[in-house]
């Protein structure tokens, strides 16, 4: 069996699991990390594990299995970078929303995820096939949903008005993309007293069930 090493990187931590595997390991990350320490972390704190291949979600737009644009909540560096070579195996790397919400799904059917955390991460699931939405940077009031929907607009708005401007962008997706399942996650969804309508919770750790089936098949 081909084993799998998933990694998930945040803006507040970088976390991985090795497949087969019950406890994931984990190390704070933040606006000076790039991929260089990140290889390098993963490989000491990884020690003991043993796998075949690589997946890694993180927090930018991915193209073409490459980072295309530097992540907003960490250091330089990112976009472009080799993690093949710096890991010396296989590797496929992903939206983080998107490695997430590949291991929200149910099997059927078109599911919306959404990621509350640092940012706004965000995709769409259409019988299996996963796509990335760059939902986070789209114009809302004066600023960006990610602005009002991301950590910073939860620290300033307070609890209440960031978890109404939260059930409002979920009425607007489902009325404009009438997906059959939505699903809200990410580090924040737990701050929600209740969750929008129609919507089910998330897992965080559904993000390496995401790893490993990028490489079922």
């Amino acid at each position: 069996m081909t084993r799998v090493l998933a990694v998930d990187i945040g803006g507040q931590h970088v976390k991985f699991l090795l497949q087969g595997e019950t406890e994931r390991r984990r190390f704070a990350s933040g606006e000076a990390l790039g991929p260089e320490r990140t290889v390098a972390r993963v490989l000491a704190e990884a020690a003991g594990w043993e796998w075949d291949v690589v997946s890694i979600g993180v927090p930018a737009p991915v193209v073409g299995g490459r980072i295309a644009v530097e992540p907003v909540n960490l250091g330089e560096g990112w976009a472009g970078f080799d993690f093949a070579a710096a890991f010396g195996k296989p590797t496929k790397v992903i939206n983080d929303a998107a490695m997430q919400a590949l291991g929200s799904y149910r099997g059927s059917g078109r599911m919306l995820f959404l990621g509350l955390g640092t940012g706004l991460g965000a995709s769409f699931v259409s019988d299996g096939k996963v796509e990335p939405m760059e939902l986070g940077h789209f114009p809302f009031r004066k600023k960006t949903w990610e602005d009002y929907v991301g950590e910073a607009g939860r620290l300033r708005l307070g609890r209440k008005r960031w978890e109404k401007i939260v059930h409002d962008l979920v009425e607007q997706l489902r009325d404009a993309l009438a997906p059959d399942d939505i699903v809200i996650g990410g580090g924040n969804v737990d701050k929600l007293k209740a969750l929008p309508e129609g919507a089910r919770l998330g897992d965080n750790a559904n993000a390496f069930l995401g790893g490993f089936a990028l490489w079922r098949d």
